[in-house]
């Protein structure tokens, strides 16, 4: 949907320009000379008349048009959150600005980058083009960089991260990843259902939760200087049961990431289909840096919205 946004608008922006620039080419040879419109016969308006005053209206929208479009496609874009993959940083119903000009200025066609202006950083909320369809848009957090080993355990939820693992003289250099204690007499939250948890991933190496006693929590997680909230289903599973494919037993997985790659994690950690799933993100899709929500609805997903949820507008962490 986003890609054929900015295929029209590119063709209307390219129309428009063209009659513009026929208008103003029109008007400096026709200067201090008679108007190229001539005044009506007997009140009676031809199809030619008809024909500029149309052109001439198509011209007058070429500026704004073309502000649109180079705002759109190098400057900011909005996006909706259909999921609840990044609760709860993001819920559904938040509609966000998209930072495109982040990680560098790219052709809005073929995201071939033009110029670059930086890459991301650990923590990052990103947008970027799902691998395995590309005409799908995805939003994760940053987790790994190149050349970076992450782990996750299964059992405990937490991460581990040893940046330029390949270096001889890094590979056993660990960054430090700090979870602050559970507080369940602090859980600022909006509680959801089962389903809702868990519609959007098919969980590969851990047991379905047993409906009984289930709650989500949230719990702070921070490194690289970068503080924002995960959540959890039922916290830490320290007795859960894990049973990987063929009754092999996966406790902790590992992925070192790729040159000109990333790999992305959901903040709803036990309900994100993300990159321990379907791999790495290539640098080439990504579309921008996830800036700030400025309007949030108070809906569930596939349902109507019920209200405005203005407190949650503001800067994304």
């Amino acid at each position: 949907m986003a890609h054929t946004f900015i295929i029209v608008l590119v063709i209307a922006t390219s129309i428009s320009g063209l009659l513009w620039c026929i208008m103003v080419a029109q008007r400096i040879v026709s200067k201090n000379k008679e108007q190229i419109m001539q005044k009506p016969v007997n009140n009676v308006i031809t199809i030619s008349q008809k024909l500029q005053s149309w052109t001439k209206s198509i011209a007058s929208i070429f500026p704004v048009l073309f502000l649109v479009f180079m705002v759109r496609a190098f400057g900011y874009e909005p996006f909706q959150i259909p999921s609840g993959s990044m609760m709860p940083t993001l819920l559904a119903g938040d509609f966000i600005l998209v930072q495109k000009y982040a990680y560098g200025l790219k052709n809005p066609i073929t995201q071939h980058t033009l110029i670059q202006t930086g890459h991301p950083h650990r923590g990052d909320v990103v947008v970027f083009k799902y691998p395995k369809d590309t005409s799908q848009d995805y939003i994760k957090r940053v987790i790994g960089l190149p050349g970076d080993l992450v782990s996750y355990d299964l059992l405990s939820k937490k991460l581990s991260i040893q940046p330029d693992f390949m270096n001889v003289k890094n590979c056993k250099r660990l960054l430090k990843v700090t979870y602050f204690p559970f507080n369940m007499d602090d859980q600022k939250f909006i509680n959801s259902n089962k389903d809702e948890l868990n519609h959007n991933v098919n969980h590969k190496y851990i047991q379905e939760v047993e409906p009984e006693g289930d709650h989500p929590v949230t719990r702070i997680e921070m490194f690289d200087s970068v503080k924002h909230l995960i959540l959890l289903l039922n916290g830490e599973q320290k007795d859960f049961e894990l049973r990987g494919y063929n009754g092999i037993v996966h406790q902790k997985i590992s992925w070192l990431v790729p040159e000109n790659m990333y790999f992305m994690m959901g903040d709803n950690r036990d309900n994100s289909s993300d990159s321990r799933y379907w791999g790495f993100v290539p640098e080439k899709n990504l579309v921008g840096k996830a800036a700030a929500i400025w309007m949030s609805f108070d809906k569930k997903e596939g349902k109507f919205p019920t209200g405005l949820r203005l407190e949650r507008i503001g800067i994304i962490h």
